[in-house]
């Protein structure tokens, strides 16, 4: 974390030229006695940065003296943009500050390695927040990883639900979500997910593979994803939620459907209650779902659905009583 923030500080100093430690101190989202102690450890690594005190005084640069990170291998080049977390970046409201300072350091990086770090952002893509658990990586990855960056074709067999089936492919880029690799890959020009730890077998093959010339792996990826859940919501059901459960309501249905049940809400009543429909997976995962919220939520219709739940409180309630 400091590493980081010693680099940053450089960054600004070079870019604004002179800057107060209160400037640098704001900036950064630190004291102002941290920013005396990063400038220390910065002029101890030979970094020529000076103060002055007094009126038109500041922090600076030596005149003329500039960092360019060429002293990064290309392998850290290419780390810098696998160790990102866009997708956490976006939900802290970051997401366009992290695509700026990637921008500014693929410029000042040297020619040599601007082309591989700004390759590897193309082609792969962390998408962080998961569940718990940790699993070993697929037999396939190494094979599917190397092919992907060298932009070779792909010859697998892939198991589906119901059997194994041989494919050619063009792999455009390989997704971590939640601890699973999956490899974004077109068959006949048509870019689909596929799992790895499916791929019983595969073989880069001399090809080069195809690649649209507009694609975006992070782009297509939260596309995808949001087209994926979007088709899973296909049940519904007409809920009375009170204040406080309409708030949590996405920690018990996810933001999707929450998000819906919102927008369609009703007014609130005389006992602050509104009435919504919301969308499910199915009628038992609603029930799961719906149980969370107690005494919260009273379900309309189905009758089914409303049934289940009364069945389920009164069983809890001669196991508690």
């Amino acid at each position: 974390m400091r590493a980081s923030r010693l680099m940053a500080m450089m960054l600004l100093i070079q870019q604004r030229r002179t800057m107060t430690a209160a400037e640098v101190a704001g900036e950064l989202e630190v004291s102002v006695r941290t920013v005396y102690r990063d400038i220390a450890a910065l002029q101890a690594t030979g970094v020529p940065l000076w103060t002055e005190s007094g009126p038109g005084g500041g922090i600076r640069l030596v005149e003329g003296w500039r960092t360019t990170l060429d002293g990064l291998t290309g392998d850290e080049a290419a780390a810098l943009f696998v160790g990102g977390v866009p997708s956490a970046a976006a939900d802290l409201g970051l997401g366009t500050v992290l695509v700026a300072a990637q921008t500014k350091v693929i410029a000042m990086l040297p020619p040599e390695l601007r082309g591989r770090a700004a390759r590897l952002r193309e082609r792969f893509h962390v998408d962080a927040p998961g569940w718990f658990g940790e699993v070993a990586p697929p037999e396939a990855l190494a094979t599917v990883s190397d092919a992907v960056w060298s932009g070779r074709r792909l010859d697998v067999s892939y198991q589906r639900s119901d059997r194994t089936v041989a494919r050619l492919l063009d792999p455009l880029g390989l997704v971590l979500k939640a601890g699973t690799w999956y490899l974004v890959a077109a068959h006949r020009q048509q870019v689909r997910t596929y799992r790895v730890s499916r791929i019983d077998a595969a073989a880069v093959l001399p090809d080069a593979a195809w690649r649209p010339d507009d694609f975006d792996l992070a782009t297509w990826w939260a596309e995808s994803s949001s087209q994926f859940d979007r088709s899973l919501l296909r049940y519904r059901c007409r809920v009375r939620l009170s204040a406080p459960a309409l708030r949590r309501l996405h920690t018990a249905v996810g933001a999707l459907a929450a998000t819906w049940a919102r927008d369609a809400a009703s007014d609130p009543d005389a006992d602050g209650w509104i009435e919504t429909d919301l969308w499910t997976e199915s009628e038992e995962v609603a029930a799961h779902q719906l149980f969370t919220l107690m005494n919260e939520v009273e379900v309309l219709e189905p009758a089914s659905l409303r049934a289940t739940l009364r069945s389920v409180a009164l069983e809890l309630a001669a196991r508690n009583g």
